[in-house]
């Protein structure tokens, strides 16, 4: 009876470990601490190093800066993304802008009006934000400091109508961040690159400019 206990407890043993679930007899295999992690461990730590380094301070710095200094907001006719004389004039005041920051990136939002389905409106916000795009990029401004463009579609109207309303159509230009490769961002140097002197007389129209651009 003594030399069959060992045999016992480990029988037991395989049918404890057996009814414990696939999910434990395979941890063995995959990296401490995985059954947990579900993809946003260290994000905490990441938002306190942008704090700390002052990335999001000087991101909210600039934002406030872009917004106060060049319009940001260009408007659309009903059921268009076509852009008007208008719309093109302040991306062009968006563009000197923006080229003369080029450790900072930008994000491009559109949106519409009440009127439509939802389905309709977030493409049609798309393609309003992409208007905006293809015409920034047409006026010098790299493509890859736009980041992909958002369409909000109808679910962020200034004026809550569901009638035809002119200033709920519209994209939004933003600050979204700076360029990790560059020199300035590198050193940590991010209130040379905020406080930084614009000058619009300063700044050659650019080649590229046509006065009936854009989509």
């Amino acid at each position: 009876m003594t030399s069959m206990l060992p045999k016992l407890l480990a029988a037991s043993a395989l049918v404890t470990l057996a009814a414990c679930g696939s999910e434990y007899t395979t941890s063995f295999d995959k990296e401490l601490g995985s059954e947990v992690d579900k993809g946003q461990f260290g994000n905490a730590t990441m938002n306190n190093t942008l704090i700390q380094t002052g990335q999001i301070e000087y991101t909210v710095a600039l934002a406030q800066r872009f917004a106060a200094e060049v319009p940001d907001t260009i408007n659309f006719a009903f059921n268009s993304a076509e852009l008007s004389d208008e719309a093109r004039s302040i991306l062009q005041k968006q563009a000197t802008f923006i080229r003369q920051f080029p450790e900072v990136r930008f994000r491009v939002f559109g949106h519409t009006d009440l009127v439509g389905s939802a389905g309709y409106n977030q493409r049609l916000g798309l393609r309003r934000a992409q208007a905006a795009v293809a015409y920034l990029t047409s006026l010098g401004v790299s493509k890859s400091r736009l980041e992909a463009v958002v369409s909000y579609g109808k679910t962020r109207p200034i004026i809550q109508t569901s009638a035809p309303e002119m200033r709920n159509r519209r994209t939004v230009t933003e600050v979204s961040g700076f360029v990790s490769s560059h020199p300035l961002v590198l050193n940590g140097k991010y209130a040379e690159v905020i406080w930084r002197e614009y000058v619009t007389s300063a700044t050659r129209a650019h080649s590229g400019t046509v006065a009936d651009g854009g989509e």
